[in-house]
């Protein structure tokens, strides 16, 4: 198997992990930034270089409005101060999301491209239908008469990554849910019972030599 460079999670477990413990949703969303902190570092040992997390889709604007703030107000404070020695990418519709998350989004960028560490992209207001329409109107907008994959995946949200190589979601649940749907095609799949905030080192360990234990066809025999 070729070396893992790319990986997504769907950090699907939150609420319920808080649920079980008689705690808030928010309580459950600040276990997840926890976590994510931990499974980056586990990459980071592992030589992974890029790693992608579902963190607000475009349909989580039907929860609350105080989880809905409370998710942002993590958000604004893991720009800030986000791991040592990564990039920082935020992918999805940014731009519509309050001012104040735009600006501490951008800046975690811009703060963070020198840095010789994994990139992580965090995909934020984002859906996977959603980034491959955007793509389509800018190049409609371009006026281009024929458009390949090539210039495609130039004007999706998540350009330049490479494509997914494996994409894990904690939680029990099997389905993508909208989650990096161009990138994902022939992404190999790891469904895991574990609830997100309780994700561990040992659970990245074992999903990395199970994707070396794989073999990706792409089509072929």
């Amino acid at each position: 198997m070729e070396k893992l460079r790319h990986i997504g999670f769907i950090m699907d477990g939150n609420r319920r992990w808080a649920k079980a413990r008689g705690l808030s949703h928010e309580a459950g969303h600040y276990e997840g930034v926890e976590a994510l902190k931990r499974v980056v570092r586990a990459c980071s040992e592992l030589k992974v270089e890029y790693v992608s997390v579902f963190a607000f889709s475009t349909e989580n604007w039907k929860r609350t409005k105080r989880e809905v703030d409370a998710i942002f107000e993590l958000v604004e404070k893991f720009s800030k101060t986000p791991p040592e020695e990564i990039r920082l990418k935020f992918s999805g519709s940014i731009d519509k999301l309050p001012q104040k998350i735009v600006d501490a989004v951008r800046f975690a960028e811009e703060k963070t491209k020198n840095n010789g560490g994994l990139l992580l992209n965090i995909c934020l207001n984002y859906g996977g239908r959603d980034e491959i329409v955007n793509a389509v109107n800018k190049i409609l907008d371009k006026k281009l008469s024929r458009v390949g994959e090539k210039t495609l995946e130039k004007y999706l949200d998540t350009y330049p990554l490479p494509p997914l190589d494996a994409v894990v979601r904690t939680g029990g649940e099997m389905r993508l849910s909208n989650f990096m749907l161009y990138s994902a095609a022939y992404a190999e799949l790891f469904f895991i019972d574990t609830l997100w905030p309780d994700i561990t080192e040992k659970d990245i360990l074992s999903v990395y030599e199970k994707y070396l234990s794989r073999q990706r066809k792409f089509g072929g025999d």
